[in-house]
């Protein structure tokens, strides 16, 4: 009896092609290239032309201009600055309100209004101690104005700034994501979430310097790179579901007992190109989507109360686009389970 084995080998063109996915410095890997190649064989082997893939679309940041909360000005002016002498915060005050300080950017203007709470409350005391009680009045009630814009300060900086949209920008190419990703992002948005975590519960200590590292390193994040590849897999992964539903209504692969070689060799294909090369791509982007996400949704719900609309309804798509795309794999081996299940019963 004829062992069934797998179709012949491809053109030498091909062959190459294949083995430069699998060495660095032949223009690096494609993760795409293994999910054609499984698609192509499960074509071949079950003599079902493959439907067109679709990869779906991702959820884009709404505009700039839409995740900036505007805060109302306190109500100290150029006089009652002058007045704070004998207070450091005067001189914070008058950082913030320089023309710098106007144009500050998102995360400058945390770190002045952090450094404002925490210098405050000693001018407060000062100035009630010298019986200026109107501008110590004057002060507190700036400094409770701050404390309650402190959630929306902390977004604008974070979730809302530029590094933080960098970390969701997909980039042109995958290469060989998630490989080469680094622990230095997530590093950066730990520290990011623990000192978050401080400013809210009333310790304004900040470290100005780390604070913009770590926003740097967030702006190197592959928030983008885990989304594009994750839709891509499940694209892929779609249009086998499809080829193995339209193969199945032309009837079950097996019979009674008639088993033919394209069950044993759709087992074969299963196992080297799905489980030998499909899955373990995938079990990566599962271990990094687990490394990454959890400490963006951990500042997300630290921040929940004030998260503008626009930014709620960007991360309702995202969240729900990840939860069908996440389930791309079990989808897949149940379709393959389906298709194998008559051979089963009757082997």
């Amino acid at each position: 009896m004829n062992t069934p084995t797998l179709p012949g080998p491809r053109p030498l063109r091909t062959l190459i092609l294949g083995l430069c996915l699998l060495l660095a410095g032949c223009g690096g890997q494609r993760p795409e290239a293994a999910l054609e190649r499984y698609l192509e064989r499960l074509q071949r082997t079950l003599d079902q032309p493959a439907p067109t893939v679709e990869l779906p679309a991702l959820p884009r940041l709404p505009p700039r201009g839409e995740l900036q909360l505007d805060l109302a000005a306190s109500k100290l002016g150029t006089l009652d600055f002058l007045a704070l002498s004998g207070c450091e915060v005067q001189i914070t005050i008058g950082k913030r309100n320089s023309s710098l300080g106007l144009m500050a950017s998102p995360s400058q203007r945390l770190l002045l209004e952090l450094e404002f709470l925490r210098l405050a409350p000693d001018c407060i005391d000062h100035l009630q101690s010298t019986e200026r009680t109107d501008l110590a009045a004057l002060l507190q009630e700036a400094h409770r104005l701050k404390q309650q814009q402190l959630p929306a300060l902390i977004f604008n900086a974070t979730l809302g700034g530029p590094e933080y949209r960098q970390l969701w920008q997909p980039p042109q190419r995958l290469g060989g994501y998630p490989e080469q990703t680094s622990s230095a992002p997530l590093t950066a948005l730990a520290e990011i979430n623990a000192s978050v975590r401080r400013w809210l519960a009333g310790d304004y200590a900040a470290d100005n310097m780390a604070f913009e590292i770590q926003l740097s390193e967030v702006a190197k994040a592959d928030g983008g790179a885990l989304l594009k590849a994750l839709a891509l897999q499940a694209g892929w992964l779609q249009a086998g579901n499809t080829l193995l539903q339209t193969r199945r209504q032309r009837g079950p692969l097996c019979s009674g007992p008639i088993r033919p070689a394209a069950a044993t060799i759709l087992r074969n294909v299963i196992e080297k190109f799905f489980v030998g090369e499909v899955q373990p791509w995938s079990a990566g982007l599962g271990r990094r989507q687990h490394e990454l996400l959890p400490l963006v949704a951990v500042l997300e719900a630290a921040l929940d109360s004030g998260l503008p609309s626009a930014y709620r309804q960007w991360q309702s798509r995202r969240d729900s686009q990840l939860q069908q795309w996440t389930g791309a794999p079990r989808r897949h081996v149940e379709a393959l389970q389906a298709v194998l299940k008559p051979c089963e019963q009757d082997g």
